[in-house]
């Protein structure tokens, strides 16, 4: 198997300042051009982000069960 890149960023801001979330963009070497998906996640406490952080990973790689 190839070896393998997962892009991914995050920011950490108070909700209610929020207007909205985009797409990010990549470039890869051979010129073609790829659309990330942004998602919002929100909590009152660093537990509930993270809980659901690690839920948005895990469905994320349900889609790839070849990994």
């Amino acid at each position: 198997m190839a070896k393998l890149a997962l892009v991914y960023g995050l920011h950490l801001l108070p909700g209610d300042e929020l207007d909205s979330v985009g797409e990010g963009s990549i470039v890869l070497k051979n010129g073609r051009k790829a659309s990330v998906a942004l998602h919002l996640i929100e909590g009152a406490t660093e537990k509930e982000i993270r809980k659901q952080l690690m839920q948005s990973l895990d469905a994320f790689f349900e889609f790839y069960p070849e990994i």
